[in-house]
């Protein structure tokens, strides 16, 4: 309701777009983040090969809603001209590397803690560390992020600290490590959808990445884990499965570029760091785990930082 009115009110195309771009981002951090629930009912497949078939469902979702708008716009699922085959297919490669890096790399970090460590609340703050990374990768090459963002950036790290620890840390692990990289990857793979989103158009970058996370997971499924996961295995978790590739992969990957074409790459990273709120509000909704206090200003210190975010432009505009 509050993007709503800040959207009507302000003129300015930059600032609309932010705003825009902001929402769409949220709407699919809300995917992502009731998705941890349907990950935490698909533990029987092991990692490498849930992804593999989570974003193989993502690319068949993309590559039917394509044809769909190829047949009323008279676009082909492949651009026909050679310089834009190759473009797209490198941007869905590079894309789709980056997804699959970041995405294995947090579920071998996971799987590695020992027993008795809060594992999901490690991986979920030291993955959302790309927050802090976008703006620095960022402006490491040459782009200026507003004192304000630097803000938003340390209240949703801090948000995000106070939803997943409760606290503290025990110790340090290897997986810490992981994830780090992990995040890390992340951070790499929203500033490459930035780089070749307009390029490639939105849903054609969805799905191309998609395929080639698939087929990168795979790939790594084969080496790591062969025999690790059998046909009973992928039954019993396949309306898990279903939900991840259609819900988180094919709705909520397409709504981070979508909402990637009209924020900024920083904006943007803040934005999508309300998966955490959003999967501790769908842990007291569906398992009904209890937020403290604790997890509470969590939330609210998370949205704050993505309001601060949105400031920059007001002032540039005006309003």
């Amino acid at each position: 309701m509050i993007y709503f009115h800040l959207y009507q009110f302000c003129g300015d195309n930059m600032v609309k777009n932010n705003l825009k771009g902001s929402l769409i981002l949220s709407l699919g951090a809300l995917i992502w983040g009731f998705a941890f629930v349907a990950q935490s009912a698909a533990r029987s497949v092991s990692p490498m090969t849930l992804n593999f078939l989570r974003f193989a469902v993502s690319a068949v979702v993309l590559a039917a809603v394509l044809k769909i708008f190829g047949v009323k716009t008279h676009e082909p699922i492949f651009p026909k001209q050679k310089e834009k085959l190759k473009t797209a297919l490198v941007a869905g490669a590079v894309c789709g590397f980056m997804l699959a890096l970041s995405a294995n790399l947090q579920q071998a970090g996971i799987a590695l803690y020992p027993e008795g460590v809060s594992r999901e609340a490690r991986a979920g703050f030291l993955t959302a560390l790309y927050v802090i990374l976008v703006p620095i990768i960022s402006s490491i090459f040459g782009k200026r992020i507003h004192i304000f963002v630097w803000f938003a950036v340390l209240l949703a790290t801090a948000g995000v600290y106070m939803l997943c620890t409760r606290g503290g840390f025990e110790g340090i692990y290897i997986s810490d490590a992981l994830l780090f990289a992990c995040a890390l990857g992340f951070s790499v793979q929203i500033l490459c959808v930035e780089k070749y989103c307009d390029a490639v158009g939105g849903l054609r970058l969805s799905f191309l990445e998609f395929a080639f996370c698939s087929l990168f997971s795979l790939i790594a499924a084969l080496i790591f884990e062969s025999g690790k996961t059998n046909i009973a295995d992928v039954k019993s978790a396949i309306w898990s499965i279903l939900f991840l590739g259609v819900m988180s992969g094919g709705v909520g990957y397409t709504l981070q570029i979508v909402g990637q074409k009209y924020a900024e790459a920083s904006v943007a990273s803040i934005a999508m760091s309300l998966e955490s709120v959003f999967a501790a509000i769908g842990g007291w909704l569906i398992l009904s785990h209890s937020l403290s206090l604790h997890e509470i200003i969590g939330c609210l210190l998370v949205f704050a930082a993505i309001i601060l975010a949105q400031l920059p432009q007001f002032k540039k505009s005006g309003k």
